[in-house]
């Protein structure tokens, strides 16, 4: 029998060869090109001058404005001084603290304490969401516990903390960790939920199961809720710390941004408050910028989120 030769070439109209399945070449070409240029693409690093403006500009802006209207308020005696004391004057206080070297000391004492308290509730929330996310009995005898706890304003916890630990920093740890924990915890099984089932069957398919596959895959792909819980797990730290320093304020404990905010109540100096209130708030932010933006920006690019920095 004689062999037929089968081509999947076909002609075009025009003459010219089409390619296999009809695909025209010049399509291919753009295909190709297109894909390339997925594969090429280059992040620029943005200027400094683009930074400056799209950074750093606008929050100085906002806060030159802050002031201003401050400023504008106490000149055109809204309230008495001894209530709202003008911008100068906190500032003179902080020069004050400066200058006798302890306005790093009391900002060092409270942010060690948040961020040893706050490594500690990370160390415990993690595995215990996991566990509560991977075992259906678990998240239902604790499930809503933690979800309660949640909840609960961190504050109620520092009269039993006192009552139990006594005025130490052991307390101030132990504060801490019932309010961050419930929300690191939650906030990875909220991550482990919105984990892709395909992700699942495909590592176990390649012989990821058990711990091999919770690294490697669960928790990778959690990853952006779990961060979003880290991030709502230093806010319950900071925020648990500063009421244990305002309520359990002793010398004992050295002094904390809260004790200095509790000082100045005491001795009405509204000076001294605002400046704890601006301290307090300074630190949030720098934590959030210095650390979890970063950290956002990173899990972003890695997911193909963000292009540009």
């Amino acid at each position: 029998m004689a062999s037929t030769d089968i081509t999947s070439d076909r002609k075009r109209p025009d003459g010219t060869a089409a390619g296999p399945g009809g695909r025209k070449p010049d399509d291919l070409a753009g295909l190709e090109a297109g894909l390339d240029a997925l594969d090429a693409v280059q992040i620029r690093r943005t200027p400094v001058r683009e930074v400056l403006l799209r950074k750093v500009l606008p929050p100085v802006v906002a806060v030159a404005l802050v002031l201003v209207v401050w400023e504008l308020l106490v000149r055109a005696q809204v309230t008495e001084t001894y209530k709202l004391p003008p911008p100068s004057a906190v500032w003179d206080s902080a020069r004050e603290m400066w200058l006798a070297g302890t306005l790093l000391e009391v900002v060092w004492t409270s942010v060690s304490r948040g961020l040893l308290g706050f490594l500690l509730a990370v160390a415990i929330g993690t595995p215990l969401g996991l566990l509560v996310a991977r075992v259906k009995l678990v998240r239902a005898a604790i499930g809503p516990i933690l979800s309660g706890l949640q909840s609960l304003p961190s504050v109620a916890w520092v009269a039993p903390a006192v009552i139990w630990l006594g005025l130490n920093d052991q307390m101030m740890f132990a504060v801490i960790l019932l309010g961050a924990v419930p929300s690191i915890a939650n906030g990875l099984v909220s991550g482990v939920d919105q984990v892709p089932p395909l992700f699942l069957r495909a590592g176990r398919t390649l012989g990821a199961t058990g711990l091999r596959g919770t690294w490697h895959i669960v928790l990778p792909a959690a990853l952006p809720g779990y961060l979003a819980g880290l991030k709502q797990g230093w806010a319950f730290s900071w925020r648990s710390l500063m009421a244990a320093e305002i309520i359990a304020s002793s010398p004992e404990l050295g002094l904390g941004l809260g004790q200095l905010l509790e000082n100045g109540r005491s001795n009405f100096d509204m000076p001294g408050i605002f400046l704890s209130i601006l301290l307090i708030l300074f630190v949030g932010i720098a934590i959030d910028l210095l650390i979890f933006s970063p950290l956002e920006r990173w899990v972003l690019r890695s997911r193909g989120l963000l292009v540009k920095n």
